[in-house]
C-alpha cells in the first residue's frame, strides 16, 4: 500500500539524483548459519541517509503489529512538504518480541533498501526460505474461499497480483488456510486505513 502528496515533482527529481550517488550497501555482517555476508539495517541506514539528506530528503519509518502481521510505513519526506509512503507486511516468525522485532528489522531493512534503490544480501529470506518446509502438510483453501477472499480484496481495494506474489502463488485458491488469514488480517488493516 502506498500514498503520496498531491504532488511529487520535487521529491522526484531529489530522489532521481540521490539514487544517483547511492552505492550498493556493504555486506559487513555475517550470517554463520548460511556462511554468507549481507548489508545490515544499520549499514543500509548509513548507506542511504546522508546522500538522501544532501538532497532535502528524509525518511521515518513507523512500525506496527496486529494479529500476528508486523508492518512498517516508510514516509519519505521532500524539504518542500511533499512525501511519498509504502506499507510492507510480513507476518511474524513466532509471535514474541524476538519474532515481532525481527520481523520489523527485516521490513524496515528491505523497505528503505528498495527507496533507495541499494542491492543487498538477503540474509532473512535465507531464513524464511529455510522454514518454508512445512511441519505438517497444509491445506488450500480453494475455490469457495478464494471467492469469498476476492470479495474482501475487492472491497479493500487491494492489488490482487502483490498479495499473490508476496504468499508465492499463482492464484487464490492456492493459499494455506494460514495464508489466507494473513491476508484477512492484511486486508482489514488495509481497509481500516482508508475509512
Amino acid at each position: 500500500m502506498h500514498d503520496k502528496s498531491e504532488t511529487i515533482a520535487n521529491l522526484a527529481e531529489a530522489l532521481a539524483l540521490a539514487q544517483a550517488e547511492i552505492e550498493n550497501a556493504a555486506k559487513k555482517s555475517n550470517n554463520p548459519h548460511f556462511r554468507s555476508k549481507y548489508a545490515d539495517l544499520a549499514e543500509v541506514i548509513n548507506t542511504a541517509r546522508p546522500v538522501l539528506a544532501k538532497h532535502g530528503l528524509s525518511v521515518t519509518q513507523w512500525p506496527s503489529y496486529a494479529d500476528g502481521i508486523v508492518s512498517v510505513e516508510t514516509i519519505l519526506a521532500h524539504k518542500s512538504g511533499e512525501w511519498i509512503s509504502n506499507t510492507a507486511s510480513a507476518p511474524a516468525d513466532k509471535l514474541n518480541a524476538q519474532g515481532v522485532g525481527s520481523a520489523t528489522t527485516y521490513l524496515r531493512r528491505y523497505s528503505l533498501a528498495a527507496l533507495a534503490c541499494i542491492a543487498q544480501e538477503d540474509d532473512d529470506g535465507n531464513k524464511a526460505s529455510e522454514n518454508e518446509a512445512p511441519q505438517k502438510q497444509t491445506l488450500a483453501i480453494g475455490s469457495e474461499a478464494a471467492i469469498a477472499l476476492q470479495a474482501e480484496i475487492d472491497a479493500a481495494d487491494a492489488d490482487l497480483a502483490a498479495l499473490l506474489r508476496y504468499f508465492g502463488v499463482d492464484a487464490l485458491p492456492m493459499l494455506t488456510e494460514d495464508q489466507a488469514k494473513a491476508a484477512r488480517a492484511m486486508l482489514a488493516k488495509k481497509k481500516a486505513a482508508k475509512s
